[in-house]
């Protein structure tokens, strides 16, 4: 569900609930679009977060702490002048819209008490976080400037007049009663299919909602206007107002749908939907905050890992193309060089027949000794040499060959290594979580030599990312590797010797360790293990993964082998499927360590 009216007024109540009366003590602009307000309200601290993103505008209360850059913005600078030690005297939804207006009363340059209005206009991509002057109505400045060439009605600049976004024209679903519901819905076009006609007259009314009104009158949100009766116009006025008086009276559950196999989340809601009941599972929250975080958290942070990993992806690929196509050609140059044997009979086959052999031919037919059954076979000759230097000719190139053969050899199994290598990183990249697990794998490809190492001042004072940590049903620590390094570390340096080693058979993914503490690891922490290292590998979409375990005394690296690699021996082979409903186990396990 898009954040619509129904979600705003949770918002806005448990706002009021939260921070009312609170004093800002510090403004925060981690992104361009984004702010972060630290409030101190009844001997609390609250985090509030305001985006204006396209994809995922928001506000609510957030216990997320982002990096923030070095040098502030000039909004962020503008807005810690004017609202930094104000107090919070107002929240307030907009006529049921998507619009939430904070008022902070706070002293001016002059000394004198003012009030400024932060508001915040959830409308997708045309969202925006304005800071106005409330005796003037000015806009002192907003995080997006819209000028006079973007919207003529409507510009968003420092000293202009603060204007409402336009009126759709439609009715605010608080203040209706019975009669004039019926009148309005009665007043549209009465081939309007009757869940359009909801979400289209009523401010804040998503299609979810309509839908989700047709849902609880019984009746089929397909209908068109013109087949509703008197009894169903009764059925969805109940549908409705007992929607509305649930806003009214503050009633809310916040909630989260998901998908009952994968988790995935579908959708979220400050009240419970019953389209979605039988369908999908649904998670109740104590705030509206919780879902809200639970919710954009992971949606932002996946479309800026998408982002940040788009060029780090394409490279990897591309390098694996490459290599895909150097081990094509590297196998034909092998089976041309194989036939090094074919030359090397050659040659000894015309020293034997030196004799019969005249100069100028071109081929010349003689028994061939290598051949249980006596055949015969035809050899080549350059016409140009003698019998004797046809001889040697075939002598040099069976030795060119034999060379040739080490050495495509060679250049085979590094490609294959390089091959490997780059899957990993492959993998590393798909399953990486935050955005400091695509820094490191950055950082590792330049230390590789693969990549120029950026001039980005930001980046000196990284830290790196740490290992996944899991704590399995029987208590013993797992440690699951976030890119080749990491996976070195773990298993060359944090791991003793008794502690148990896993890792997919054959398949790109991290090493995963269970720190054993000399103590005989049980099946099910096992399982668990195997389970962690083929959901954190190139197969964990598949069925029945291979996963190799050993102790880690049996695993070792190779000199001179690329992060990551290593061999090992005496292991055994496990066979598991990766679920989501285990890792989410031991996640919840971890969380509550």
């Amino acid at each position: 569900m898009p954040l619509d009216g129904l979600v705003v007024s949770a918002i806005v109540d448990e706002l009021h609930s939260a921070i009312y009366h609170g004093k800002i003590e510090k403004v925060y602009q981690p992104e361009n679009d984004e702010i972060i307000l630290l409030i101190r309200c009844m001997g609390k601290n609250y985090r509030l977060v305001a985006s204006a993103s396209s994809h995922n505008p928001r506000v609510h209360i957030t216990t997320n702490n982002k990096q923030n850059p070095v040098s502030p913005p000039m909004f962020c600078m503008l807005m810690r002048k004017h609202l930094q030690g104000g107090k919070i005297t107002a929240i307030h939804q907009k006529d049921f819209e998507r619009i939430i207006i904070i008022d902070i009363e706070n002293y001016d340059e002059l000394g004198s008490l003012s009030i400024k209005q932060l508001i915040i206009e959830i409308m997708g991509k045309h969202s925006n976080i304005i800071l106005v002057d409330k005796a003037q109505n000015k806009i002192l400045d907003s995080i997006k400037r819209i000028s006079g060439d973007l919207n003529r009605y409507r510009e968003i600049l420092p000293g202009k007049t603060y204007i409402n976004p336009p009126d759709q024209g439609k009715a605010n679903p608080l203040l209706l009663n019975k009669e004039h519901f019926i009148d309005l819905l009665q007043g549209l076009t009465q081939g309007t299919v009757l869940y359009k006609a909801l979400y289209t007259s009523l401010q804040g009314i998503s299609p979810i909602t309509a839908m989700e009104i047709c849902k609880r009158a019984k009746l089929d949100e397909d209908i068109a206007l013109v087949n509703l009766t008197s009894n169903t116009y009764d059925d969805l006025w109940y549908a409705f107002h007992h929607m509305m008086q649930s806003m009214k009276h503050k009633t809310y559950t916040p909630n989260v749908i998901r998908d009952k196999v994968d988790h995935h989340v579908i959708d979220f809601a400050s009240t419970l939907m019953e389209h979605y009941q039988g369908v999908y599972d649904t998670l109740t929250f104590d705030s509206i905050s919780e879902v809200l975080e639970d919710y954009y958290y992971h949606r932002d942070l996946q479309e800026r890992l998408k982002q940040k990993s788009v060029d780090l992806r394409k490279f990897v690929q591309q390098s694996l193309d490459k290599l895909y196509k150097k081990l094509q050609n590297l196998g034909e140059d092998l089976r041309a060089a194989e036939k090094s044997e074919d030359y090397r009979v050659y040659g000894e086959l015309l020293t034997a027949n030196l004799h019969l052999i005249k100069k100028g031919t071109t081929e010349v037919e003689v028994v061939n000794y290598y051949d249980e059954t006596g055949g015969t076979v035809l050899i080549p000759l350059d016409a140009h040499l003698s019998p004797a230097q046809n001889a040697q000719r075939y002598f040099k190139r069976y030795g060119k060959s034999k060379t040739a053969v080490k050495e495509i050899d060679h250049q085979l199994q590094e490609a294959q290594q390089e091959i490997k290598y780059f899957e990993n990183i492959l993998v590393f990249i798909e399953n990486a979580t935050e955005i400091q697990d695509l820094d490191d794998v950055r950082s590792e490809l330049i230390d590789e030599g693969y990549l120029k190492k950026r001039r980005d001042k930001t980046e000196k004072n990284k830290g790196r990312a740490k290992p996944l940590c899991f704590i399995s049903s029987d208590g013993f620590e797992i440690l699951v590797g976030k890119n080749n390094k990491q996976n070195d570390e773990l298993t060359l340096r944090v791991a003793s010797k008794k502690d148990i080693w896993f890792h997919t058979k054959d398949i790109p993914g991290s090493h995963v360790i269970v720190l054993s503490k000399s103590l005989e690891v049980p099946e099910k922490t096992i399982l668990e293990a195997a389970a962690l290292a083929a959901f954190h590998s190139k197969g964990k979409v598949s069925e029945n993964v291979p996963v190799d375990y050993t102790e880690v005394k049996n695993v070792r690296k190779p000199n001179g082998a690329k992060p990551g690699m290593v061999i090992y021996e005496s292991h055994r082979t496990i066979y598991v499927t990766p679920s989501n409903d285990i890792i989410n186990q031991l996640n919840n396990k971890t969380e509550s360590k």
